[in-house]
């Protein structure tokens, strides 16, 4: 059945994820910034709640040596670890379809082999007023760029929009990588999707 609260019950879910997630992080000590789209919606909505999207699932950066630790923390906050078709990610055991899951991704490596970056190690992150570290514009900009599919050029002009991407962050990016973000730029200024 259709329902206009469909879109409620996504939010609470998927912040009920990111909560416990925070919790099961936090209470074992473990490193993690939000990233993907979750990331970039929290950002630009708080400079312009209305021009953020939201996203399906929750993705989360750590380090790989700490993939171990998070399985076991995460545990007893409702979470089970899987490894499928080469992701490894944690499945709510209230939701159980991947769909709802925790993505993992690790900084220092590539998500991809054909990536031209790294995702970025930890740097100072951007902390919510419920504690949850967030990658900073910066990252999310360098990890949008280098993924660049659609989805990611979606982020990357919504955070451009609502003025996240600055000067300096542009500057410091990889010539390719400034590229692609002139390209994005060029692309939505042709279609009017600026």
């Amino acid at each position: 059945m259709i329902t206009a609260r469909a879109v409620d019950r996504h939010v609470e879910q998927l912040f009920d994820v990111l909560r416990r997630l925070h919790a099961a992080l936090t209470s074992a000590n473990i490193p993690y910034r939000v990233v993907g789209g979750l990331g970039v919606f929290l950002q630009v909505s708080a400079k312009d709640p209305l021009a953020a999207r939201l996203t399906r699932d929750v993705h989360i950066a750590i380090g790989r040596k700490d993939l171990a630790r998070v399985a076991a923390a995460a545990q007893p906050f409702g979470f089970r670890y899987r490894h499928a078709a080469g992701v490894d990610l944690l499945v709510d055991t209230k939701e159980p379809e991947a769909r709802s899951a925790i993505h993992f991704v690790f900084v220092r490596e590539k998500v991809r082999a054909d990536y031209v970056e790294s995702v970025p190690d930890f740097s100072t992150p951007t902390v919510t007023e419920e504690g949850i570290l967030l990658a900073p514009a910066a990252d999310l900009v360098r990890m949008k760029v280098t993924s660049f599919r659609l989805q990611d050029k979606v982020h990357l002009l919504d955070m451009d929009t609502v003025g996240l991407i600055t000067p300096e962050i542009e500057a410091n990016l990889p010539v390719l990588l400034r590229d692609r973000l002139m390209q994005v730029r060029a692309e939505a200024q042709s279609t009017g999707a600026e």
